[in-house]
């Protein structure tokens, strides 16, 4: 099956628990001015972000497997850098986590991004450094708690 979602992948050698966890703390990797409030860590809870006047979102944790999946519903949007403001509203932001011998595999997908709506470039992009680069050093380099 083939999707249009943005979807990218990385692998780090860190425990799928450390990586449930570090992307659970998402102030230490999604920043922004004034960046993330709310809670973020366990299902149901409610977070907002800010990237001063361009972008808010407010995501929903829908989905929270320990050590395997993390997902996020987007219930309410504002980018005012596009024409449909509220074009991320209802999508989705997911993490899952594998296990691939003796590393983790992290895949990050937004479905309902995809290359027809006008954020499709930029976000795709903003998400590309996000998850590959703050996300994935993130992991690397902080010692993540697993309770």
């Amino acid at each position: 099956m083939t999707t249009t979602d943005f979807t990218t992948t990385f692998l780090v050698d860190q425990t799928p628990k450390e990586v449930f966890n570090a992307i659970n703390n998402v102030r230490g990797w999604w920043t922004g001015e004034p960046g993330i409030e709310g809670s973020t860590d366990k299902l149901g809870d409610e977070f907002t972000y800010r990237y001063k006047d361009l972008h808010y979102s407010k995501q929903k944790i829908t989905e929270l497997i320990p050590g395997k999946k993390v997902v996020w519903l987007v219930t309410d949007s504002k980018l005012n850098f596009i024409k449909d403001k509220n074009e991320w509203t209802g999508t989705k932001i997911s993490f899952e986590i594998a296990q691939k011998g003796d590393k983790t595999e992290v895949r990050f997908t937004h479905v309902g991004l995809v290359p027809g709506i006008e954020c499709y470039g930029d976000c795709s992009n903003a998400w590309s450094s996000y998850v590959n680069s703050s996300l994935r050093s993130f992991i690397i380099n902080n010692k993540v708690q697993s309770n």
